[in-house]
């Protein structure tokens, strides 16, 4: 685990994260995709070790039950995706793998929603755990109704 700094493309939201894990995962559900573009590829992160600055650009938008999605309300950098319910994980925030300034030497150790992935999009084999929506859903508890 390694500290890191990052921001969004205009830079008016910068943050630091400490501990940061030299792994990432990939989540295909339509929700991230949306939100990114593509697969979501995040880090995630204590919500305690992250400083951020120029908090007052950053908007969140209430997007499921039981979680948040946070952007740049100047350039629209999506800058985070947070469990907002107790007892649906670890307190992370799952941070975008593109904000941040620095990522050499990471891997992908995870993909979730593999049965929901845009048609054509494969990443290189590297003995990841792969999980499908179900099986992503039963991890937090939840349904897919």
């Amino acid at each position: 685990m390694t500290d890191k700094t990052g921001q969004c493309m205009c830079g008016a939201v910068t943050f630091s994260a400490r501990d940061v894990p030299d792994h990432f995962s990939a989540c295909h559900c339509e929700m991230c995709r949306r939100w990114s573009g593509s697969a979501l590829l995040a880090v995630h992160v204590p919500l305690e070790g992250v400083t951020w600055k120029g908090e007052a650009h950053i908007r969140t938008l209430q997007t499921s039950d039981w979680a948040e999605r946070a952007f740049c309300q100047r350039c629209g950098t999506p800058m985070y995706y947070h469990l907002t319910v107790d007892g649906y994980g670890p307190e992370n925030y799952s941070i975008p793998l593109g904000v941040f300034d620095e990522t050499t030497g990471m891997t992908m150790t995870l993909e979730s929603f593999v049965d929901c992935k845009a048609g054509g999009l494969a990443y290189a084999e590297n003995g990841r755990e792969q999980v499908t929506r179900a099986d992503t859903l039963a991890t937090y508890g939840m349904t897919g109704d």
